[in-house]
């Protein structure tokens, strides 16, 4: 069964009335599936049965602590004092048998910001590797299975251990839910929060890398009271509803990691939110330090090679340097680079970092990074995947920019057609329609959207399995999307919107698709019902990784469908970008690299 509905500005009715009767489309199979899933987050085989509880197990009882979706949304109108909510956090510690004192011995980086701060945290753990240091990194979302967001020594921990540690925490906490307390089990976030404190300190890691999930002043993590060192990565506007509509807002909520005496770094950031950032470092006396950018650190040197691609990667590689090198100091490890001649600060700003020669250990590290769904790269045969979970505006710029470049050092076929597609999804606050009017200039040939299902029905699949949406919910989305879409080709619109492309383009902003048409009119628009489909139809059995049974006859039911795969099917190459959604990512690699998900 599939749910396929094209092109919405040819089956145009009149705003979200002609949504909602697309929506009508769905298979009646389909939502009662979806239906029954959102109203069984309860174990059929749990950790009370006679069998030995399994890994999969342990990840349905853990989304049995998502949030359902008409709570959450109860819960976003009577919100309540956030720091409330981090003393229950404190609490949950305590009952889990952790004081926050016993966090201080993890020896933790503490890292924040809108974009980037996954890529930071990644690069500070894999220098850090490199110093023969037993590191932990807990990160959020994961993309494939639920224990990537918990690492030991960069790989993400065993399903055994994931088990093991899960069910001694649940059952601790369990034990103590009902008491004079008063305080249920912990949401989802928190418990991984919690369990991954528990697993560092159980495995004793030599330091701890941790990512904010949301904002920074009331997160799960800032239960943290003495890291060794504090990062902000690029600031931008992201979570609205609950840090706020500015960036100066952001900003505040961003610094409220910032300690007592501990040092902290940032990265250049509009005047408005650095001035947010310096008052309250003040505030507490945090010494707080500006990165200088790349090239000063590579003066004098050979340029610094980066396991990540994109220019925006610089930024964040120059941050975790100054993370990593700050942490050595404070521990006193041997080997931190040699200082070059310091530079002053501009008058007003923040005082800028050390300037140093990166050590061979730092060298490696950057150039070994790896961190999946980010400016990643997928070569299968004629198709290649541009994975990128850029979710802000400002990350999407730099998605676009890095696709572009990467399409521009191409090859052009000598003969026949290339065909662009993209593949997108957005959740929650995030304004859709500014990040599809920035995927503009990458003239895609084809434009799919679909939510962030991996299959139609997920019930194998616990890691993907998401209470905090609804059927209808993901499904109006979409379909908003593909309106959004639609709107600004229409606008766009012009008789030689497709005109015969340069031979030799002047540079990425000038790239053109090359070196003939498809067709000759704007970008066609399919929606479908889960990841799998979308990539079905994407890839026309010409992948050789992402081999699946024959599609149901329904995948084709349209006509723009039924021509788009036959010019997919005769294409030289297919360029496929994913974006808009880390879940999205997340899915589509679950698909495309089997192995991530062993």
């Amino acid at each position: 069964m599939i749910a396929l509905c094209l092109p919405g500005r040819r089956a145009r009715t009149s705003g979200m009335g002609g949504a909602k009767s697309l929506a009508a489309s769905w298979s009646v199979a389909e939502k009662l599936w979806w239906e029954a899933t959102m109203e069984q987050p309860r174990l059929s085989r749990g950790p009370f049965s006679a069998a030995p509880a399994s890994f999969q197990d342990a990840v349905r009882a853990l989304n049995t602590l998502q949030t359902n979706a008409s709570y959450l949304e109860q819960a976003k109108r009577q919100r309540g004092d956030p720091q409330t909510q981090l003393e229950a956090m404190k609490l949950y510690l305590a009952q889990s048998g952790l004081q926050v004192e016993d966090l201080d011995r993890l020896n933790i980086i503490h890292v924040t910001g809108t974009k980037g701060k996954g890529s930071t945290c990644a690069f500070t753990e894999r220098i850090l590797r490199n110093y023969g240091l037993k590191t932990g990194f807990f990160s959020s979302p994961h993309l494939v299975q639920v224990r990537e967001r918990i690492r030991i020594n960069g790989q993400p921990i065993s399903p055994e251990l994931f088990t093991k540690h899960f069910w001694r925490l649940y059952h601790r906490l369990e034990e103590t839910k009902g008491s004079s307390s008063g305080v249920s089990m912990p949401s989802y976030f928190r418990f991984l929060t919690l369990m991954a404190f528990h697993v560092f300190i159980q495995e004793k890691v030599d330091l701890a890398v941790v990512e904010v999930g949301i904002g920074g002043a009331y997160d799960s993590t800032n239960i943290i009271r003495k890291p060794v060192v504090c990062g902000v990565s690029s600031l931008g506007i992201d979570h609205t509803s609950l840090l706020g509509d500015t960036m100066e807002k952001i900003a505040w909520q961003k610094g409220g990691i910032f300690k007592c005496g501990v040092p902290a770094f940032t990265v250049l950031q509009p005047d408005g939110p650095l001035a947010v950032l310096k008052e309250r470092a003040e505030q507490i006396s945090c010494p707080l330090y500006l990165c200088p950018p790349l090239e000063a650190l590579e003066e004098g040197g050979p340029p610094l090679t980066l396991g990540l691609e994109g220019e925006h990667q610089r930024s964040n590689a120059a941050l975790a340097l100054q993370l990593a090198r700050c942490w050595l100091q404070q521990k006193d490890h041997q080997g931190t680079g040699e200082l070059k001649a310091s530079r002053p600060s501009p008058l007003g700003q923040l005082p800028l970092a050390p300037v140093f020669q990166p050590t061979s250990h730092m060298r490696l590290g950057l150039q070994g990074t790896e961190w999946l769904g980010r400016t990643q790269v997928l070569r299968h045969g004629s198709l290649t995947w541009y994975l990128d979970g850029a979710h802000t505006c400002s990350s999407m710029q730099a998605c676009v920019r890095w696709f572009r470049q990467a399409l521009h050092h191409l090859e052009r076929p000598s003969k026949g057609c290339e065909v662009r597609v993209l593949l997108f999804n957005s959740t929650g606050d995030r304004d859709a329609a500014a990040l599809l009017k920035l995927l503009q200039p990458c003239q895609f040939d084809y434009a799919v959207f679909c939510p962030n299902l991996t299959e139609v029905s997920p019930m194998d699949n616990a890691d993907q399995q998401n209470f905090t949406v609804t059927l209808d919910q993901v499904l109006l989305r979409c379909l908003e999307h593909q309106q959004h879409w639609s709107r600004l080709h229409e606008a766009q619109a012009s008789p030689d919107l497709w005109g015969t492309p340069s031979l030799e383009p002047a540079g990425p902003e000038s790239l053109l698709l090359a070196p003939c048409r498809p067709h000759a009119h704007s970008t066609s628009s399919l929606v479908f019902s889960c990841i799998s489909h979308a990539l079905q139809w994407i890839s026309q059995g010409r992948d050789p990784v992402f081999q699946t049974p024959s599609p149901p006859q329904s995948l084709l039911a349209h006509p723009a469908a039924d021509s788009g795969a036959r010019v997919l099917r005769e294409a030289t190459a297919i360029h496929v970008l994913v974006t808009g959604s880390l879940h999205l990512v997340g899915g589509s690699l679950k698909l495309l690299e089997p192995s991530l998900s062993q």
